[in-house]
């Protein structure tokens, strides 16, 4: 008989199958002789008191054996004669998972990418790592697998239905992604291994009978009476198809304003601006795993993360995509702004954690830019704060910085503490660039999260601007029934740039789903 048992161990003995398989047998009640195998189904920390403690969940054979265990695979049927083309715009997560689907129920993805692979992608983040030079369809937003591919890969989710999650990371493993993130609680792939996984990702759209296309930008649509019938690219190609997913990312502003100038329905939605903050990684260890004064972190426990959140004047206040053991990256797509965001490695060994910190925005707080963007008005209250950080910065992508207890008293820093972000940071008054209300909310989180993790305000916490794409401010409106857009038959908004998802997983999931409506 399989049983499925949630059990707490020591740290110690939580990488040791006999104890698991001891631990079992005790809850249980048999005796270790007739249990012939665990597996491990969860496995998640509990930090909350000195001594840390694992969660798992295991899958306990009793009095039987498990069957043979088969690795995740992908696979999809030799596409018909008659397949329809289904044009997707985007080479993200929500792009690339729409395309296998569509493979899956016999469509014929075209996956249209304005940036490059993965491998000539990689080579295009050096201009901006070293002489502050964005390359502007080729960087940190943009190229093959999105957003996500060169910073960090973190695939935690909101998202409730365990059975299409679960499929993600099958999906992703059986592209060569770490078997763990099927049973890590925060599971998470890394920036130098998730190129790899992509471009196998890329290689079975190839063999299903799809078309992945870099470097083709799209600049128009092709549109007879209300239907989308294709799109227009940089080069003059017309392609046409038989439905249009439209997967771009958040950042494709082109892509908003080209739908603008088209009159297709748009809408204003809330999104977040703020800083990334950074502190001394062995300081949030000492804090979530309650060390000592210069006690080192268990070579079992990894990087310590965190979480912060509070209501403040009707505005949420809020860590963002925390990167335990990692590094600051420029996340610009245009030279006249610096943007900035967060990334880690598989191991997380970098000496410092970053987080978004961040100040909801909603629709309203941007009407002063409504007179000039219209329903973009979120765009150019974006946009303003990346160009006042370019400009106090200085030069390339140096980013604007201040100390937490600098900016909390309103004072330029002296001096900066060290960093990850490689191309340097300049202080500078944070508190005078940012929308005073961006800036009272944060002042008043920071206080609180220094009551919650105490030194998290403190002289070593560092800030760097602006962290502004944290989701889009434009929303592609779509009907719940089909999700096709309401006054555009043939186009299917999809992804984080549509509005309907906030990371990979649930840009992911919605590309499935976005897939099976067009069928």
């Amino acid at each position: 008989m399989i049983h499925t048992l949630d059990l707490i161990l020591p740290l110690e003995a939580s990488e040791d199958e006999a104890a698991w398989l001891a631990a079992a047998a005790k809850q249980l009640g048999l005796p270790p002789s007739r249990v012939n195998g665990v597996r491990l189904l969860k496995h998640s920390l509990d930090a909350r008191q000195r001594a840390v403690k694992v969660q798992l969940r295991l899958e306990v054979a009793v009095d039987e054996v498990f069957p043979q265990e088969v690795a995740p695979v992908w696979s999809a049927p030799p596409l018909p004669a008659n397949a329809k083309t289904i044009v997707i715009v985007g080479c993200g997560p929500a792009g690339m998972f729409a395309a296998l689907r569509c493979l899956e129920l016999g469509l014929k993805p075209v996956v249209l990418e304005r940036g490059k692979d993965a491998s000539a992608r990689r080579f295009d983040l050096a201009p901006i790592l070293r002489q502050g030079t964005v390359i502007e369809d080729s960087n940190y937003c943009f190229g093959e697998g999105g957003a996500g591919t060169f910073s960090d890969g973190k695939l935690y989710t909101r998202a409730t239905k365990r059975g299409p999650v679960a499929r993600v990371y099958e999906i992703l493993v059986a592209h060569g992604a770490p078997p763990q993130i099927m049973t890590d609680a925060h599971p998470h792939i890394g920036s130098n291994l998730l190129p790899n996984v992509v471009k196998a990702m890329r290689a079975s759209i190839l063999e299903g009978g799809g078309e992945v296309r870099f470097q083709t930008k799209v600049v128009d649509l092709i549109t007879s009476g209300g239907t989308l019938l294709g799109v227009v690219t940089a080069d003059g190609a017309e392609i046409i198809g038989d439905a249009v997913i439209l997967a771009t990312g958040h950042s494709a502003r082109d892509i908003y304003r080209l739908l603008a100038a088209k009159e297709v329905l748009l809408e204003r939605k809330p999104f977040a601006v703020g800083v990334r903050i950074e502190h001394p990684q062995p300081f949030i260890d000492a804090e979530q795993y309650h060390l000592r004064k210069d006690e080192p972190r268990h070579d079992l426990l990894p990087a310590a993360r965190y979480a912060v959140a509070t209501k403040i004047d009707d505005r949420g206040v809020h860590s963002f995509c925390m990167c335990p053991g990692g590094f600051i990256v420029p996340a610009s797509t245009e030279n006249d702004e610096v943007v900035v965001n967060g990334m880690s490695l598989a191991r997380r060994d970098s000496p410092f954690a970053n987080s978004g910190l961040v100040v909801t925005v909603e629709p309203e707080d941007t009407d002063s830019f409504a007179a000039e963007h219209g329903v973009l008005s979120g765009i150019g209250y974006q946009k303003a704060l990346e160009v006042a950080a370019k400009q106090a910065g200085g030069g390339g992508q140096v980013a604007p910085g201040q100390r937490v207890t600098d900016f909390l008293a309103g004072r330029i820093s002296a001096d900066l503490p060290a960093m990850s972000y490689f191309p340097g940071g300049n202080p500078a008054p944070l508190h005078e660039i940012m929308p005073r209300g961006i800036v009272d909310r944060m002042r008043a989180g920071l206080k609180l999260f220094d009551r919650k993790i105490r030194g998290y305000a403190g002289k070593e916490a560092l800030l760097l601007g602006f962290e502004t794409r944290t989701s889009s401010p434009v929303r592609i409106p779509r009907r719940d029934d089909t999700l096709e857009h309401p006054g555009m038959k043939g186009l299917f908004p999809c992804g984080e740039g549509a509005g309907y998802a906030g990371g990979i997983v649930s840009a992911a999931l919605d590309g499935m789903r976005v897939a099976e409506a067009v069928v």
